[in-house]
């Protein structure tokens, strides 16, 4: 009985030091002291794309643990590297996930083209994912990755910062309190493309330089030369290839708060005018028309929306003030007055004059609470404290969804009829162009 108490001992002795040694990772939060957050509570987390929006989406998680960096060009992103100098380098997400199964969790900030791919892998092997918008670049693609995300349960977030914002509860309030009357029509606008978007294909050619992982860039698609000014580290979001245009830039943040508060999903119909297409470019401007049918006790409702810095027509009831300085935006249109907001909702206010005097005096009761912030509610969520408010399945695949519904419209010149029971676009062209075909080695 005695040497069965000392084995005993023995072993709760070693597993105590094995527990130290691992660098006690289950100390208790009280121990630490007030604002010290214990190693248990802390997320390792891998940034896949680290330069540009990766930069900064790394320090949004920066409370966490920061163990891995994968990016194709690490001189691009050479401010990551500075900041997180600890974390191992990778340029193939793969290879890291394969050595790095203690990840948790990894935020994707690539272009368009590999969003869906990384986040699908990464899903797989149980990581949570923050991916950049739009969610993915074709409606195949966010359909799987919905689907995915609806299998594993992982925390998902995509970063339409403005959804985490005060402004947007704000203005689904005043909406619902019926400030502005019954809206029929959402106008959205934007300064976008800051990029080349219009163009041919360039034909010359160029030296990948060394520091470029050119094919691991590619990725799923079809190969093409590198080119310095029209593909990477910035200029790819205006080919179809790579991004989704404009419209995939901003609609996401754009088309957010319409898209909460009235539920605008499978439009009726979409169509488009546009400047001159080219096979492989976005058009250098657009507009784009969306019908929504009467759903949940609405009326039908109309979103126009228009790139290349074309605006909705000017509303009398600006009260003979000029246009709203604002380069991109969004504008609701009821019969009593107006809404007119930022791209992420910022500044909400009211015209007639009347009616912003009268939300300053009494402004709506607040329905809708108001978050942390995108990074933080992500970050809650992979430690099991309630749901993102862009997660995939319930909010933004569906939202990214619609918004990619106008690039079919766009890009085949059609009307596109949307049926979501059967997923199809309403022509075989359109349909055509809801997935992709992937290179050899690449797959969803």
């Amino acid at each position: 009985m005695a040497r069965s108490r000392r084995t005993a001992t023995r072993r709760k002795f070693l597993g105590t030091a094995a527990v130290a040694g691992a660098g006690l990772m289950i100390v208790p939060r009280h121990v630490l002291g007030r604002g010290m957050q214990a190693p248990s509570d802390t997320l390792a987390i891998a940034g896949i794309g680290c330069g540009g929006k990766g930069t900064s989406d790394l320090q949004g998680v920066a409370s966490e643990r920061i163990v891995a960096l994968c990016d194709v060009d690490f001189r691009h992103a050479s401010s990551s590297v500075t900041a997180f100098p600890d974390a191992k380098r990778y340029a193939d997400f793969r290879v890291m996930l394969d050595e790095q199964p203690g990840i948790d969790a990894v935020t994707v900030s690539t272009p368009d083209h590999t969003h869906a791919v990384i986040a699908l892998e990464a899903m797989r092997r149980g990581k949570h994912v923050f991916c950049q918008k739009p969610l993915t670049r074709t409606i195949q693609e966010c359909q799987k990755l919905m689907a995915v995300a609806r299998e594993t349960k992982v925390a998902t977030q995509m970063g339409n910062q403005g959804h985490a914002m005060d402004h947007t509860p704000q203005i689904r309030e005043m909406l619902e309190a019926g400030l502005i009357g019954t809206v029929r029509e959402v106008d959205f606008w934007t300064n976008r493309p800051i990029w080349p978007q219009g163009l041919l294909r360039p034909t010359e050619l160029h030296h990948v330089p060394e520091h470029v992982h050119w094919d691991l860039w590619l990725g799923p698609v079809k190969e093409r030369p590198y080119h310095p000014r029209y593909y990477h580290p910035f200029n790819w979001r205006g080919w179809w290839d790579f991004g989704t245009g404009a419209l995939g830039d901003i609609a996401c943040h754009s088309m957010d708060a319409a898209f909460w508060t009235y539920d605008l999903r499978e439009p009726a119909s979409v169509t488009a005018e546009t400047t001159p297409l080219y096979p492989e470019a976005a058009p250098a401007s657009s507009r784009i028309v969306y019908e929504f049918p009467a759903r949940g006790g609405r009326g039908p409702i109309t979103a126009v929306w228009r790139d290349g810095s074309i605006r909705p027509p000017r509303s009398e009831a600006f009260d003979g003030e000029i246009w709203p300085g604002m380069s991109s935006g969004q504008l609701f249109v009821g019969d009593r007055g107006i809404l007119v907001a930022g791209i992420y909702g910022e500044q909400p206010r009211l015209y007639p004059r009347a009616l912003q005097e009268a939300v300053e005096q009494a402004p709506p009761a607040e329905k809708y609470p108001r978050s942390k912030g995108i990074f933080d509610e992500w970050i809650a969520a992979c430690k099991g404290e309630g749901t993102p408010s862009s997660s995939f399945v319930e909010h933004s695949g569906p939202l990214t969804e619609m918004a990619l519904l106008g690039n079919l419209a766009v890009r085949t010149g059609e009307t596109i009829r949307w049926d979501a029971q059967k997923g199809t676009a309403g022509s075989a062209a359109a349909d055509a162009l809801l997935g992709d075909e992937y290179r050899a080695g690449w797959s969803l």
